[in-house]
């Protein structure tokens, strides 16, 4: 409902990705999710607390679009990109705390 960014992972469309992130956000009490026809979802959610559709996701998907914009290094054709996943998570987790937040690192 807020809008806020509460957790996020890093790897491929896969489940086990997937398994994590519903992990991360099992102590918000998270009990539907809206999302895109990915099969990790049908495959790890129940019908009931799981809806297909653009209706309720295009406000994070313009969340997503701010993000890659303003973080280069998620754009593999700048000449920021790194390719370490360990700078990735510094670096988006970093600009989350102060984009979402407020927190300046130190």
């Amino acid at each position: 409902n807020t809008g806020d960014v509460l957790a996020y992972t890093f790897g491929s469309r896969k489940d086990e990705v997937f398994k994590e992130l519903k992990k991360m956000l099992s102590p918000f009490g998270i009990g539907h999710f809206y999302s895109d026809d990915w099969g990790a979802y049908s495959r790890n959610l129940h019908p009931t607390e799981h809806t297909i559709g653009k209706e309720k996701t295009w406000r994070i998907e313009r969340k997503h679009l701010n993000l890659r914009t303003r973080i280069k290094r998620l754009a593999r054709r700048t000449i920021c990109f790194s390719k370490l996943v360990e700078l990735h998570d510094k670096v988006i987790g970093m600009f989350i705390n102060f984009f979402e937040f407020g927190m300046v690192p130190n």
